[in-house]
Parts: structure tokens; sequence; C-alpha cells
């Protein structure tokens, strides 16, 4: 067993439910026994509250996965057109205000937003040795969860200590820019605040929060703030690419030294489909799985996710990452005498880095619902390409873009990128989408730098984000407008 932040759970439930069945902008709490106004008297009372804001980082399994599909990369796939209908209308980009998958990205964020929060409303009220460091964790956490609904949803209400029922009908959408400017400072006092030495595996450090930081900053164009930011790291961080790329994706390449952040989830029994949040594994590994599948090394699952041809051919041939990104399931057949079925949408990929992996044979529960594969939130690789793109897009030096991305090219055992100007951003592009292919971050990276024409269905000036959930808009009584073009 993984020796983990999240192995104490039970005092979550004093903080807030993140039930699939409500409908609140604010989730409404469940009953509990300790006073929450009355809470923080101790060390242990921070300590528990900290693992509940935490906690809400494995429902980000949900926008790693929708990431992707909403993506070039992938198609949704499944078992019917029908499966999972909120996932199969993104991927066709037909979404509506009125979709479960979108609601519950809205929800869950949302709900960790407000365990941070509540940590933040009260971190004056009692004073202990290290408090400093818990405090600086639940603003990078703050930062996290509204970095993830800034991105996939635009304006968002702000508030600083925790929403009450009836906030939506009051406090307005804030602009883009005020959110960033939360998550700046937040990450500002983390990165200030914390060092590059966690004090348990799973938790935030100073280069967490300095790459959320300079991601932050690219994501508004600020090229000059993310890169110094994102070189500081590069230079005095303890990280470095890890030389086989075949490892990263594997356990014993969890939290290594490429690893910036890290969500961490482990096999524990107790969720179950009507309560997917709930559970402590990745669900998204199950759901990622080859359909009917009887071989070594995976396990199977339900088919969604399915890479294209494009994804795959994108690659060249000498590229060591295709076969460690994507499982050409054919290939593998022939080689291993692996048995499968096919899904809708079956393109004869599978997106490798997330496939269940073979587990001892008394593992808990359903193993759909507890694959502890952790999910690889900020790699060094990133940085080291957002780091590229600041440079060269920011006109600062593309000495230095070319720098940090040869340095990715050569782990993958291709030649130096030689461009310049605008070529050479082409290069980082491309880049991106092979180092990071299947981890959910292509959407992102082409709608925010302009390029969301390349996905099937896009409609420019409309699915540059996400409709907040017709419930939200229902609830605010005229208090927010819905997102253009829904």
């Amino acid at each position: 067993m993984k020796n983990k932040l999240i192995n104490i759970i039970a005092v979550f439930t004093i903080l807030f439910a993140v039930s699939g069945c409500t409908d609140d902008f604010i989730e409404r709490p469940i009953p509990y026994s300790i006073d929450s106004e009355n809470y923080f008297n101790s060390e242990d009372d921070y300590y528990n509250a900290l693992v509940g804001a935490y906690d809400l980082l494995q429902s980000t399994y949900a926008n790693a996965i929708v990431g992707e599909i909403a993506s070039n990369n992938t198609l949704c796939g499944g078992e019917s057109a029908t499966d999972v209908i909120g996932w199969q209308q993104i991927d066709d980009m037909i979404h509506t205000p009125v979709n479960s998958n979108l609601k519950d990205i809205w929800n869950w964020m949302f709900a960790g937003v407000n365990r941070a929060n509540y940590i933040l409303e009260f971190q004056d009220k009692t004073d202990f040795e290290g408090k400093e460091i818990i405090i600086a964790e639940a603003r990078f956490l703050r930062a996290y969860y509204y970095f993830e609904l800034v991105k996939w949803f635009g304006p968002v209400p702000l508030k600083e200590v925790r929403f009450q029922l009836g906030d939506e009908t009051s406090i307005p959408r804030s602009p883009v820019e005020d959110v960033y400017a939360l998550i700046e400072s937040d990450l500002i006092f983390a990165s200030n605040t914390l060092s590059y030495t966690a004090p348990q595996t799973g938790r935030a450090t100073r280069g967490s929060a300095e790459a959320l930081l300079g991601k932050a900053y690219l994501y508004q164009d600020k090229f000059s703030d993310a890169a110094i930011v994102l070189e500081n790291l590069i230079m005095n961080g303890p990280y470095d690419l890890v030389t086989d790329y075949d490892t990263i994706f594997e356990n014993q390449g969890e939290n290594g030294i490429e690893s910036v952040f890290e969500v961490q989830y482990t096999d524990v029994e107790g969720a179950s489909f009507d309560c997917l949040q709930c559970s402590e594994g990745n669900i998204a590994v199950g759901f990622s799985g080859i359909r009917n599948y009887s071989g070594p090394t995976f396990t199977p699952g339900f088919s969604f996710n399915v890479p294209t041809q494009e994804a795959y051919d994108a690659f060249d041939e000498d590229d060591i990452r295709r076969d460690v990104a994507i499982l050409d399931i054919e290939a593998w057949a022939a080689s291993t005498g692996a048995t499968f079925g096919t899904g809708f949408e079956h393109t004869g990929y599978f997106n490798r880095k997330y496939l269940p992996r073979v587990r001892s044979a008394n593992a808990a529960g359903d193993v759909n619902l507890t694959n502890p594969n952790n999910y690889r939130a900020i790699r060094f690789a990133d940085v080291l390409l957002m780091a590229a793109e600041a440079f060269n897009r920011g006109s600062i030096s593309d000495d230095k873009a070319r720098l940090y991305l040869n340095r990715v090219r050569t782990r993958a055992t291709l030649d130096d990128i030689t461009a310049s100007g605008n070529a050479l951003t082409d290069a980082i592009y491309q880049e991106r989408r092979l180092e990071l292919v299947g981890e959910g971050h292509q959407f992102f990276d082409l709608v925010r730098t302009g390029r969301g024409n390349q996905i099937d269905g896009f409609s420019a000036n409309k699915n540059e984000l996400f409709p907040v959930p017709f419930e939200e808009i229902q609830f605010s009584n005229g208090n927010w407008q819905q997102n253009p073009g829904y």
C-alpha cells in the first residue's frame, strides 16, 4: 500500500457532500456531529480539513478524461452512441447546458474551492508550529480548483470564504482576469512559503505552486512572467526528466523525479457507480480500458477515450513515446495472444498511459473503481515545454526555447529542432501534443492558442468554453448569464 495523504478520510463528511444528485450551486451539507463553526481548535483539525481539501483532487479524473475526449486526440468510444451520453455530446461538440458530466466538473471543483475556503476562513483561529504550511497548501488547492473552473467555464463566482446557499443570486460571475488574479495571489503565496520537499507524499510543494503559476501566466499570454517563474523552477527545482519514458506511467514511476504534482489514488474499496467521486481509485483508468480484454499486463475496461488514427500517425516511426502512449491493440494481440472486444467508435488504439494494469488476485472491490494509478497532473516535461513556449511566443529568446524543447526531444530519441520564430512555435505545439497525449491537456492547448478549428465540430466564439450547468443559471435568478453560444 502506498503511503499517501489520502489514507485518512473519515473527517471529510464534516465539510461538504458532493453527491451527484444535488442541483445546488453550493452542495447541501449532510448531517454531521461536529459543529463546523467551532472546529479548528487543534493542529489535527487543520490537518484533517486539509486532507478533505485534497480529497476532491481525486474527482479530477473527470477533467482529465473529458479534456482528452473533447480534443482531436481521441474519440469518446464506449459501448454505444448513448453510453455516457454527456461525454458523447462533448466529443461531437453538440453539448448543451443540460449535461450531467459537465455539471459534475462544476460541482466537484466548487466543492474543492469551498473546502479550501473553509480552512482559510478560520486560518487565524488557532496557532501551532507549521500552520503556515497548511495555509499555503490550502491556497495552492484553491488556486488549482479555480484554475480548472476558469479554463472550463470562464467567468466564475469568486469568494475567499465559504460559499453559502443564496450566494448565487447575489455574487456575480467574476471576469476571467479577476479569477486569475486570485489564482496568481494564492500561488505566489504558496511558492514563497512551501519548500521543494513535500512533508508527505502527494502534498503540494514550492515546485507545484511555481509550475501552476507559470501555467496560469501562459494561459493569459503573460509570457515574460511565465518565462521567469518556469525558468526559476527549471534551474532551482529538484526535477529532471526520467531516462526511460516507458517507466513514467507504471506504478514504480509514481511520484518520481519528473513528478511536479501528482494526484494520488489508491485501491481502497468503498465507491459505487452511483457515487463515482467517492472513489479513492482513478475512475478514468477503468473507463479507458480495453473492452472484454484477456491477456497479459492489462485488465479489461469500458473502451472509452480511444485515440484516433491521426493522433497515432502524428508520431514519427522512431519516436519511442508512441508505443508507450498509445497501444495498437491488433499488434499487441498478435504478439501476446491477447483477445479483446470492440466497442463504439473502435479505432484499434487505446490510451496506454492510463490503461488498467494487472493487479493482485485479492484486489479489493470492483477493479474499475479501485485503480490505484496516479494522475501525473504536472510533469517536468510539461514545465520544459511551457517554458519553451513562453520564451518563443514572448519573443524573449528562441535559443532558450530550443534548449528546453530539445531536452524533451532528446529523451524521445529525436533530432534537435533548429527552427526559429513561427516555425519554432509550431514545433513546440506539436511537441506538447506528442509528449502529453492522453493526459487531458490538448483541448485547452488548442483553444488557448486559437487552434480550436482543429477539433471536429468546433464552433469559434462558442466552444472555447463549456456551458455553465443549466441549474446554476436557473438558481441565480437572472444574476448569471450563460456563456455565449449556449
